[in-house]
């Protein structure tokens, strides 16, 4: 059993500067170097083709069909025992002419070919940046509800307002990270990295939850038993009777995404790696940002001066 004896109390503005560092370098990521969006959200076409002949390179590959395709913009990449070939959006009549332009390079494998207009892509990527905020604003409404008991020394509606700073947390580290990774390696956003977001939400919020619940539990129990225990002290305690469980849970998922990494698909190497990072900052949130955030809002009302 893990345990612990950190003082989330005392050692808060710690924690909640080290989040604000890490958020702020995301924001900064972000704001550089942008996103790169994948055909889902922008449109375009990916085509996925193996070779017979092992000298058939991304270069050769990209001088047989940049002569055939509008403005030349082609991108290779290799992927396992295949390559990932992305062009513009394209119609059947352009498929048939970038298979011949690639006939000379010997018998090859044509594994996928998926195309998506610019209009579907950006009403894609429209439908998934509602989505993301509508699970944000609806797991924090059904937050605040579900603490509607509890309204003191804390609203419970702030309940709610501390679960969505720390999805916002959790959402905009990995984001800030990808932003990085596409503009050192040209990683792309898809509709995988959205749905990673929301497995990352879902799990986050869990843990907060936990958290949540145990010092409502323990406000409620000092209200009727009138054991005189200040707010930070309430708080710090359930921080410590849910931190085994929190740590052992996240760290059982942790194993799982890390074997995924080294010996899953290449194709999904960056959707592991968006959850894996979202379920380590998510667990880090859950613990040492969301409850001194609670804290700061019940401070001074029972008697803190910490």
């Amino acid at each position: 059993m893990i345990k612990t004896k950190i003082n989330v109390v005392t050692q808060r503005w710690f924690f909640i500067g080290f989040s604000g560092v890490l958020v702020a370098a995301a924001l900064i990521a972000i704001a550089i170097f942008g996103l790169r969006e994948g055909i889902d959200l922008k449109g375009g076409t990916q085509w996925r083709v193996s070779f017979v002949d092992p000298n058939v390179t991304e270069e050769l590959i990209i001088s047989k069909l940049a002569p055939t395709v509008p403005n030349g913009e082609v991108l290779v990449h290799r992927s396992d025992d295949a390559f990932v070939i992305k062009l513009p959006a394209a119609d059947e009549a352009a498929h048939q002419t970038y298979r011949a332009a690639l006939g000379s390079l010997g018998t090859s494998t044509e594994q996928s070919f998926s195309s998506i207009g610019p209009a579907v892509g950006s009403e894609l990527k429209s439908k998934a940046i509602r989505a993301i905020i509508f699970v944000l604003l609806g797991i924090s409404l059904y937050v605040a509800y579900a603490f509607r008991k509890v309204s003191k020394p804390v609203a419970s509606w702030k309940y709610g307002i501390a679960t969505l700073v720390t999805l916002f947390h959790d959402v905009l580290i990995p984001t800030g990270m990808l932003a990085v990774l596409g503009f050192t390696s040209g990683i792309e956003l898809d509709t995988n990295f959205i749905v990673a977001l929301l497995v990352v939400m879902g799990f986050s919020v869990h843990d907060t939850i936990v958290v949540f619940d145990r010092i409502r539990e323990n406000l409620l129990l000092a209200a009727k038993t009138h054991a005189g225990e200040q707010f930070g002290e309430i708080v710090n305690r359930s921080v410590h009777e849910t931190f085994a469980r929190s740590l052992n849970t996240s760290f059982t998922l942790i194993i799982v995404l890390v074997a995924l990494l080294i010996f899953g698909p290449s194709s999904l190497f960056y959707f592991v790696l968006t959850i894996l990072v979202g379920t380590v900052f998510g667990t880090y949130s859950s613990i040492f940002l969301a409850s001194p955030i609670l804290y700061l809002w019940g401070k001074g009302k029972v008697g803190d001066n910490s």
